[in-house]
């Protein structure tokens, strides 16, 4: 039974945000932020071992999504650019983790994972307990954070003392991790030691750099899965498979949607080229 059929369970979830929530006509559930309407799409991270979708990235939408559009719809960054109080944007940022949680879970199947960005914002103003409001929003659908991939935004990287004081908080409460890498096989991030991302996010860019296939084994030497992202033509899935890459994200294999199942299995065949030599 899905969570919205209790009346009570969806007014509980709508108690833990701090603004409404509704299910629309077409069961996706949308939030309510100043004059938008806050919804999500999905895009697929392809195990390029298993050659199969193992999870998704949640992205905010506002307006319709699809052909014809709200032309009053604002972008992603125009939505973030409301919250100009950090208060405000500690709202903002739950809010929208809650609906991408409540649309995914509702739909993905037992074994899938959710990867979550969270703005820096947040993670600064948030001075301890990071994640724990949104267990609570997990804890009321009855799904694992083990479930979550709380992606730290690449700006946190810059300070290092955050970066390791969110990661001892979000690993505290089940959480898995993903970072950005800057792209250089002594990257400072050698030295977190047990407090190593589970995984690590490079664009595909980074791997047409000379070292790259070090780079990655150096990332796996700490246990992390390495997930090349922003992957937008056939050479770049290549050049994935020759450096040892785990998983593989980007509009060659499947544009964000609404499609959390189908798109899968159509873009899978994608990944069986001959000439990836698997």
């Amino acid at each position: 039974m899905s969570y919205f059929d209790n009346k009570d369970a969806l007014a509980r979830i709508q108690a833990a945000t701090d603004y409404p929530l509704e299910r629309g006509d077409d069961g996706w559930v949308v939030g309510h932020f100043f004059e938008s309407r806050l919804t999500s799409v999905f895009q697929p991270v392809f195990d390029l071992a298993e050659r199969r979708v193992v999870g998704h990235t949640g992205y905010v939408r506002s307006g319709p999504v699809g052909p014809g559009g709200d032309p009053r719809a604002v972008t992603p960054l125009g939505i973030f650019a409301l919250a100009t109080e950090d208060p405000l944007l500690v709202r903002l940022d739950r809010l929208c983790r809650t609906v991408h949680a409540l649309n995914y879970f509702d739909r993905a199947p037992g074994d899938l994972v959710l990867h979550l960005g969270v703005q820096a914002r947040l993670l600064e103003s948030v001075k301890d307990g990071h994640g724990r409001a949104f267990e609570r929003v997990l804890d009321l659908i009855g799904v694992e954070t083990l479930r979550v991939t709380i992606e730290i935004p690449p700006e946190v990287n810059q300070d290092r003392r955050l970066f390791k004081h969110v990661i001892v908080n979000y690993r505290a409460r089940g959480y898995r991790i993903a970072c950005t890498h800057g792209g250089r096989p002594d990257d400072w991030m050698v030295d977190l030691g047990s407090l190593y991302p589970d995984v690590v996010r490079l664009d595909a860019q980074a791997l047409r750099q000379p070292g790259s296939r070090a780079l990655v084994d150096v990332i796996h030497r700490f246990g992390a899965s390495v997930l090349v992202r922003d992957v937008e033509r056939e050479e770049d899935v290549s050049t994935a498979v020759r450096a040892g890459v785990d998983l593989v994200q980007g509009r060659f294999l499947a544009e964000p949607s609404h499609d959390v199942g189908g798109v899968g299995a159509r873009a899978a065949g994608r990944l069986q080229h001959p000439g990836y030599a698997w």
